[in-house]
């Protein structure tokens, strides 16, 4: 495993000789030993940062857990600015021994891992979640597969942290069932033996899901949520009651050659019975006339009579090419990871599905979505260009597919980006309209909402969205934060920032919001720090990028920001 201080080279550089003797301190009366009674040993010390070694992963867990939680506690009654804080990767693998050192994949997955975990926490791979989960009385995260610098396949990771650990579980009570029939449909199981499938099985479930989301009579759970128990070994009632539906569909997706096998079955979790089930096995090709007879068989399993537009609606794909539509699959799977790397590797592979059929329209839609966002991050050459081939891609894909929920939030997004708000409300409201149970519609609708200067409205469809995806994406919370902080509810907007930044760390926006909110709540101390840490992550971070790319309708919200940031003495 692999550790290192939060901050050291700024640490040291206001108080050196202090900063080390804090370090010190705290390796005599605590750490060493705490590493000693769990059977490890420290491999080798790097001036902020330790790698160590243990021969059992429960135990590396546990000691490390332990460790985050007693420097919580001993960094109490210190300031802020001057406090000793880890963060820890552990992973577990085959190492190379070369005299006292250690090398290797697992050693190097492991300073990855702690490189991207919150200040205080600890990072761990699947493969050593695995092994304790049900071993150790402590919650995880699920953060999903993530890419990291210098390591060439996805790791699957998960986080703990302490503010984590203190809020109530979110399985603590049983969300109440909505008003009408209610559906979970969890990620299919890979069954071919070949990891590099799992894009594809992901592909049916996600596409069941965004059939069933069409019908009005249905609650359908968004994929987010479902998705959080890819791979665990689950309890049908528990993730009912946890998402709040009645019903859950599970499967499994087998593809070997020309050939492919599903299985479904869809359970009633109040009583535990099988309501329908089937098997499918079928030439490749067939795999939409599959999807569309698992979609009409849940249809009449749940006693659910669909509108004429409605039957219209459900099914479409957008192409009957397989080959396309592998590649859109593959793309959306590496547009979701939401990475600079990815994103260049999912637009080629989107452009190639767009060569092979010129009339599919959610390829259209996820290549506007990545150029938009070079657009926002400034990644590309021209990033107004950016933003204008965004939008072209995104009204050929309505052109193309003008009843499709997700290609009208992608032309929606970018009205919003061009500062055309009221026709990025109207798309994103006619993206409901198509899928009441399209949870990132929902959310689209809020944040233009709130650009607009409606926050207040903005507000209603952010909880709607949140109760279609339980585990909702980060992202949620910070505009919900960005919500309330317009309206001047700067408490709530930084308990909401602060989940936000628990969940990705890495995250400057949302710490440019919650250190204004402390200017206005002059908790100028806390403010300086978010600042420190702003800078940390992103040393080219400005704030007047940021005015000229965030589209508020009105000007005087982003001055709102750099008010409260004035008021706690940092630059504007």
């Amino acid at each position: 495993m692999s550790a290192d201080v939060v901050g050291y080279s700024r640490l040291m550089g206001r108080d050196e000789t202090g900063t080390l003797a804090a370090l010190r301190g705290h390796r005599a009366e605590m750490i060493d030993s705490q590493i000693t009674q769990h059977g490890g040993r420290i491999v080798k010390t790097m001036g902020d940062g330790l790698l160590l070694e243990f021969p059992s992963v429960v135990d590396a867990t546990r000691c490390m857990i332990d460790i985050q939680q007693a420097m919580a506690l001993r960094n109490q009654d210190i300031d802020a600015d001057r406090r000793i804080i880890f963060r820890i990767g552990i992973n577990i693998g085959d190492i190379i021994i070369e005299g006292e050192d250690i090398l290797g994949d697992g050693v190097n997955i492991a300073a990855r891992l702690q490189e991207i975990v919150e200040p205080g926490g600890v990072a761990i791979s699947g493969r050593v979640h695995d092994d304790v989960r049900d071993r150790l009385d402590t919650d995880f995260a699920d953060r999903g597969e993530q890419s990291l610098k210098n390591i060439a396949r996805p790791i699957q990771v998960w986080h703990w942290s302490p503010a984590a650990a203190a809020m109530p579980a979110a399985t603590s009570a049983p969300l109440p069932l909505p008003d009408k029939t209610s559906i979970a449909v969890l990620p299919f199981n890979n069954m071919s033996g070949d990891p590099e499938q799992e894009y594809f099985a992901d592909g049916i479930s996600e596409d069941i899901i965004t059939d069933l989301s069409k019908i009005a009579g249905l609650f359908v759970i968004a994929r987010n949520s479902s998705f959080a128990y890819k791979g665990q070994s689950i309890n049908i009632s528990n993730v009912a009651g946890e998402l709040g539906v009645r019903y859950v569909l599970e499967g499994s997706v087998r593809r070997g050659g020309d050939r492919v096998r599903i299985n479904a079955q869809l359970i009633d979790a109040a009583s535990g019975g099988h309501l329908w089930a089937e098997r499918y096995d079928r030439d490749l090709t067939d795999i939409f006339a599959v999807q569309d007879e698992v979609t009409a068989n849940i249809v009449q399993a749940l006693a659910l009579t669909l509108r004429e537009d409605e039957e219209r609606r459900v099914g479409q794909k957008g192409t009957g090419n397989l080959a396309a539509y592998e590649l859109m699959l593959r793309g959306r799977e590496l547009f979701l990871r939401t990475n600079f790397e990815d994103f260049r590797l999912a637009r080629s592979i989107l452009e190639q599905a767009i060569e092979l059929d010129p009339n599919f329209g959610p390829a259209y839609a996820y290549l506007s979505h990545i150029h938009a966002m070079d657009y926002v991050n400034g990644w590309g050459e021209d990033p107004q260009a950016s933003l204008q081939h965004a939008h072209g891609l995104a009204k050929q894909g309505v052109e193309l597919m003008p009843d499709d929920a997700h290609v009208r939030v992608a032309l929606g997004s970018t009205y919003i980006w061009l500062r055309r708000h009221d026709e990025a409300i109207a798309e994103a409201e006619r993206a409901v309209e198509l899928d009441p149970n399209y949870a990132h519609g929902l959310f689209e609708l809020g944040w233009c909402l709130q650009y607009a200067g409606r926050a207040a409205e903005a507000l209603e469809p952010f909880e709607r969205a949140v109760r279609l995806d339980p585990h909702h994406a980060d992202q949620f919370l910070h505009f919900m934060a960005q919500a309330n902080f317009q309206l001047g509810r700067y408490d709530e907007a930084a308990e909401l920032l602060s989940r936000r930044i628990v969940r990705n760390p890495q995250s400057d926006s949302s710490r440019m919001f919650l250190a204004s909110c402390h200017g206005h709540l002059n908790r100028y101390d806390e403010a300086n720090i978010i600042w420190k840490e702003i800078l940390a992550i992103n040393p080219q971070f400005s704030l007047e990028q940021r005015r000229q790319v965030l589209p508020y309708k009105n000007p005087e919200h982003f001055e709102q920001i750099v008010d409260g940031l004035r008021k706690a003495g940092l630059p504007d």
